[in-house]
């Protein structure tokens, strides 16, 4: 079988100029207004908590908007992931607003061998990370070695319930066609476009991802000896997940135009590591 490594990054090394490019990055933001964070860092601001002073690594980084947003707000960030042409936007992005971060290229399972074990105070994942990993549990273990004792997660990811569901009907009923829970076997994508604003055609159109149920990653993080503090469940997302289905709120966020209340789109997730 195909490594899923080798198809998702031809994926995301193909992407990562484009959304670069995409004003839904909102990279132009970021270089004329020194004080300007991510929507998705903006959106968690009242539950992420003070980070000034910080050692943090931020896992999946992709091309960095988030990690420049944590170094902001004063942490001391190291940004990982798999993607090169990914860093490669993360880096540019960095040198042109003159913020000293570091980013190294690695997959998440391996981020114990690049980086040191126990040295971080805050690990930090975004939106639209976890379903590219086929075993919550090995990516728990490896955000347990990675934090010193006491040191905490700070997650927002889609909820395994949006991943779940199939095309919405013409009649707006939402239908679950997909395994919330955890499976051996990706579902396996091919899809021509990217979920950001953009003109460019792709020829890497082929993704392998999973889900992974709330219970299944908070049983996780307790045994990698993490202790949940925090899971807010949100009816929004960052991107038009829904398409034709949703409007767009007055804090940059998606959600279902008819009864909103009806799906959890996200979640946010705090836990902190055993001492």
């Amino acid at each position: 079988m195909t490594d899923y490594r080798t198809v998702n990054r031809a994926n995301w090394d193909e992407r990562a100029p484009a959304h670069a490019a995409s004003p839904d990055y909102a990279v132009d933001r970021f270089l004329e207004d020194p004080g300007y964070l991510s929507q998705v860092v903006q959106f968690d601001l009242p539950r992420l908590g003070e980070v000034a002073g910080l050692r943090a690594v931020h896992l999946q980084c992709h091309i960095g908007t988030d990690t420049l947003s944590l170094h902001r707000l004063g942490a001391r960030v190291t940004g990982l992931d798999f993607s090169g042409a990914s860093l490669a936007q993360a880096r540019s992005l960095a040198a042109r607003t003159g913020a000293e971060v570091d980013f190294v290229e690695s997959d998440v399972y391996d981020a114990p061998q690049v980086l040191e074990p126990g040295s971080f105070d805050l690990a930090y994942t975004g939106v639209g990370a976890l379903c590219w990993l086929p075993d919550i549990r090995r990516w728990a273990q490896v955000v347990s070695t990675l934090l010193r004792p006491g040191g905490r997660l700070f997650l927002r990811e889609g909820h395994p319930m949006l991943w779940a569901l199939d095309e919405p009907r013409s009649d707006g009923v939402l239908a679950v066609n997909y395994s919330y829970f955890e499976r051996p076997e990706p579902v396996v994508w091919e899809e021509p476009g990217t979920y950001v604003s953009t003109d460019t055609t792709f020829t890497h159109n082929v993704t392998h991802e999973w889900n992974h149920g709330l219970g299944e990653v908070v049983t996780a993080l307790f045994e990698a000896g993490l202790d949940l503090t925090m899971l807010v469940e949100h009816d929004s997302a960052p991107w038009d997940a829904i398409p034709g289905h949703s409007v767009l709120d007055e804090h940059g966020e998606w959600r279902l135009a008819d009864r909103p209340w009806r799906l959890a789109q996200t979640y946010t997730l705090q836990a902190r590591k055993r001492s």
